[in-house]
């Protein structure tokens, strides 16, 4: 059975072997470094038990994906309560200009990149990571939806406006077309290195390197340009799950590669809107159909798969062994949205 939970202490190594395998980040990347996951980790303790403050500390919240029957972490995922936790949070906004001469009588619409923090402090769903062999699967949607419960949970932690970032085009060789034909004149540094930096740090520092001015696109290679706003290929089932969700493409892309930023109201998620909370009750049998499950506050939530069926005195019947991985009992509620 597969359960998503926040993230302990004791899951660093499995999550640093996660971290290590992905080929491409799904979203807004781990840490790959020891020392840095684990303040992550803390962090993310912290922030569920409350003790930061929201509005004066960055609230940074992981979840990792269990199973129940061998321990092993199969997945993680991230939510952070503000973009850029205390920072400006970076990206390209994509827009044009009109160069023209009225006495050639020429007109030419160009388009440029506009370095923008417009998406800082909005919620951002982040540091997405799963085995490949559970891409397509229900423990994938799992996992990503399981956010959004939460955040139904604890709506006033969160933002009315959220955002996700989709790593942009990686070739085979592990070349970035838009880094290498931009990025990389400003930074003495590769790709890798410069993504692990935002992971492990913020993106101020790109501030300090990189040009204020709007970057014409024309002035790019003909790679790069055709890279803006596209999703890399091993990305795409988590796309098209955003997508599903109620997120779109808008004008930003991201800094590093020119991926696409999804944004989304908040209150319009349909894991949000469709979700409900119900009284807890058992059954022996695994009838009805799979939904989402999700019970607990804080650090005590805990959200998987179930089967489960609705009785007409707003009752749920799930099996007994759902309950014991949500640590709940008859009576208590929890909160569902149907797969």
């Amino acid at each position: 059975m597969w359960l998503v939970r926040p993230a302990r202490p004791d899951d660093l190594d499995q999550i640093l072997t996660i971290a290590g395998t992905q080929s491409a980040r799904l979203s807004s990347t781990l840490p790959k470094q020891g020392d840095a996951l684990t303040n992550k980790i803390e962090q993310s303790i912290a922030s569920f038990s409350g003790r930061t403050r929201a509005g004066s500390e960055p609230q940074r919240f992981l979840f990792v994906l269990e199973n129940t029957e061998t321990g092993a972490i199969a997945g993680t995922a991230g939510i952070d309560a503000r973009a850029g936790n205390g920072q400006p949070f970076y990206n390209y906004r994509r827009d044009a200009l009109i160069h023209a001469s009225h006495e050639l009588g020429v007109s030419r619409r160009v388009e440029v990149l506009y370095p923008s923090h417009s998406l800082t402090d909005a919620t951002l769903l982040c540091s997405f990571s799963i085995r490949p062999e559970l891409r397509s699967t229900s423990a994938f949607e799992l996992l990503s939806r399981a956010r959004i419960l939460f955040i139904a949970e604890h709506r006033e932690w969160f933002t009315p406006r959220i955002a996700v970032e989709i790593q942009g085009v990686q070739l085979d060789d592990g070349s970035v077309p838009f880094w290498d034909s931009l990025g990389r004149h400003f930074f003495d540094m590769d790709f890798e290195t410069a993504d692990q930096h935002s992971g492990q740090l913020s993106k101020t520092f790109i501030a300090e390197l990189m040009p204020p001015n709007p970057i014409y696109v024309t002035l790019l290679s003909e790679a790069a340009q055709q890279a803006l706003g596209r999703a890399h290929q091993i990305t795409l089932p988590n796309l098209e799950l955003l997508q599903r969700e109620g997120f779109q493409p808008g004008c930003f892309l991201d800094i590093f590669d020119a991926g696409p930023v999804l944004e989304a109201r908040t209150d319009s998620l349909r894991t949000l809107v469709a979700s409900h909370s119900k009284a807890l009750h058992g059954t022996h049998e695994d009838v009805g159909e799979t939904c989402l499950i999700a019970a607990g506050e804080r650090e005590q939530f805990r959200c998987t798969l179930t089967p489960l069926a609705e009785t007409l005195d707003d009752k749920l019947k799930v099996p007994i062994a759902t309950w014991k991985v949500l640590n709940k009992t008859a009576g208590d509620r929890v909160r569902i949205a149907p797969l």
